[in-house]
């Protein structure tokens, strides 16, 4: 039996991960690209990867060409994509590597043409494709004529893609006047037989609001961990989240009236009263925020004073069978109830993406399945 020795960890149900795939899988009947980019959502790029290629997906996307290669080096074997930009000098690594990659520029793939020309070896690539995202890609009346160049050369363009920015807005114009555009380009490069063959534009919040997008593959990345892309969005009970983060009660102590707790001393006890210290910090990704919560016994108790670089207080009165070694909840369920990383990001003030995406390294990842 493993002993968990640890303060503070973060516990990852891979489960959670299959399972998310497979919805996901059964929602849109097309293939799924996991995107795993940040460390997988700061739930491990490497283990998250694994799940979501047991629940079914065929390819994973990160950002950096850097991701690409680690995971290749930790054995992943499945198609890769990079979304964003790839440095001209690693081309040489993303062809020996079978990474594909994304191309946007005219002058950036001329670069790239440049170096797999020396390498003798075919580049794969997708071509992004700029209908209001307003971030990396090319105008739609630029594809035809770039994709008719590089037509006999050592770029091989398998795909063509878009990004939603507002996705999480059905009632938004936006998507549907991109995905207009998009369709207007596709219908004309298959009349100029210049379609690549693998067509995808769908991130977590079009899986749900827009199945027009769905086409050939979806890349959701969000929705893979559990979490809802936007706070006015639900998943629906079928998804899991991935991702519980736990800690220990390592001292207790009942202070006298008049005590401070913390630095600056902002919280001062009005009376006797037990506080709790946990190691957790906004060294470990918690913010220095008033008025958190976290999970003892099934009970929420309030943070007290300021958050320390490695540890913060509890208020523990309505607790009293609390003792030191006691598990304590920051995300995930205990008893009945439940602090969500969506509560977490609204006290915050952010995103759940924002979240779960700067927890710090240091914090162990216990991965279950």
């Amino acid at each position: 039996m493993e002993i968990n020795t640890y303060s503070t960890w973060l516990e990852i149900d891979l489960n959670a991960i299959k399972s998310n795939v497979r919805q996901i899988k059964k929602m849109t009947g097309a293939e799924v690209m996991a995107v795993i980019k940040a460390n997988g959502y700061g739930h491990g790029a490497r283990p998250a990867a694994q799940a979501a290629i047991q629940g079914g997906a065929t390819w994973c996307g990160v950002a950096r060409i850097e991701e690409a290669l680690a995971l290749r080096r930790a054995g992943i074997s499945c198609k890769l994509l990079v979304l964003g930009y790839t440095p001209p000098a690693k081309i040489p690594d993303a062809i020996d590597q079978q990474v594909v990659v994304s191309i946007f520029d005219p002058e950036l793939t001329a670069n790239y043409l440049d170096y797999a020309r020396i390498n003798g070896a075919k580049l794969h690539a997708h071509v992004k494709v700029e209908t209001g995202m307003g971030r990396l890609g090319m105008l739609p009346n630029e594809v035809p004529g770039f994709l008719s160049g590089l037509k006999g050369t050592n770029i091989a363009v398998d795909g063509i893609f878009t990004h939603f920015p507002r996705a999480d807005e059905p009632e938004s114009d936006s998507t549907p006047n991109q995905i207009h555009i998009f369709n207007d380009l596709l219908f004309y490069l298959e009349k100029q037989s210049l379609k690549p063959a693998i067509v995808h534009a769908a991130n977590s919040a079009a899986v749900i609001n827009f199945p027009e997008s769905h086409y050939d593959l979806v890349r959701p990345g969000n929705a893979i961990f559990g979490m809802a892309p936007a706070p006015n969005m639900q998943l629906g009970f079928e998804f899991k989240p991935a991702l519980t983060w736990k800690a220990r009660i390592t001292s207790l102590r009942t202070y006298p009236p008049n005590s401070g707790i913390s630095y600056g001393s902002i919280y001062v006890t009005k009376k006797h009263e037990r506080i709790g210290v946990i190691p957790i910090g906004y060294g470990d990704g918690f913010r220095r925020v008033d008025g958190q919560q976290v999970l003892v016994n099934g009970k929420r108790v309030d943070i007290v004073g300021r958050v320390c670089m490695d540890q913060c207080m509890l208020q523990l009165d309505n607790v009293p069978e609390a003792k030191v070694g006691d598990e304590v909840i920051l995300v995930g369920r205990q008893g009945d109830e439940m602090i969500s990383v969506d509560e977490v990001a609204a006290r915050w003030n952010t995103i759940n993406y924002e979240v779960v995406c700067g927890l710090a390294d240091r914090l162990p990842r216990i991965y279950k399945e």
